[in-house]
């Protein structure tokens, strides 16, 4: 069931996705994934309905494997380290999700003057920390239960790939808070877009590969 709920989770989150035949008019290159949610986007209900359904699907299979992980003896750290992260990953999605932003920044001059005056709801605050927060959960998890997977020898996909999608979340991340930056300086976005969207597809990929794992070590016990 963990599985399952992991590999929902990851399905849902990758819903930003059908961005590729929505009019969304957003540019996907140069804008954050959240203004596709934003209150006057014509698809934000769908898009923040698609985020808090991932965030509860994930948040309640990583609260399931943690409880399992608590239960064994003796325990291991690195499993509860990234379990805990993924909680935290899935929780923050959906608290983000109802935190959405008035309007797109990137995409609406008027709106990134009324931001960088100070003019915007608390939302637009409270969402950059909820999304700060999503991202160093995910990072946690990839990163600690790829060190489960390697030093107790399970989940062999995530053993093989994790370092690589590990690193490659890292380079986006350096990436989308590099554009961030610049974007904020009044510099450019610098291809923001593109980063933060590699930067969650990378998220999903390594939960569609987590919930395969579980999936074949669930078969394997139940063959013994």
């Amino acid at each position: 069931m963990i599985a399952v709920l992991i590999a929902l989770g990851a399905l849902v989150y990758t819903a930003w996705l059908l961005e590729v035949a929505l009019p969304t008019g957003l540019d996907p290159l140069q804008t954050y994934v959240s203004e596709l949610a934003a209150e006057d986007q014509p698809y934000g209900v769908f898009f923040r309905s698609a985020d808090l359904t991932a965030g509860l699907l994930v948040l309640a299979g990583a609260l399931w494997a943690l409880k399992a992980a608590l239960a064994r003896t003796p325990r291991a750290p690195w499993d509860l380290v990234g379990w805990g992260g993924v909680a935290l990953f899935g929780a923050a999605t959906a608290v983000d999700s109802r935190l959405p932003l008035s309007c797109a920044p990137t995409a609406d001059p008027a709106c990134a003057a009324r931001e960088g005056a100070g003019l915007v709801p608390a939302t637009h605050t409270a969402h950059a920390v909820s999304s700060s927060l999503a991202m160093t959960g995910a990072i946690i998890g990839i990163v600690a239960l790829t060190v489960a997977a390697r030093r107790h020898g399970r989940w062999p996909l995530i053993a093989r790939f994790g370092p690589a999608l590990a690193a490659l979340e890292l380079a986006a991340t350096g990436w989308t808070l590099a554009s961030v930056a610049a974007f904020e300086a009044g510099s450019g976005t610098y291809g923001l877009g593109a980063g933060q969207r590699l930067q969650v597809l990378f998220v999903a990929v390594w939960l569609g590969l987590l919930a395969l794992s579980l999936a074949r070590e669930r078969k394997g016990e139940a063959a013994r």
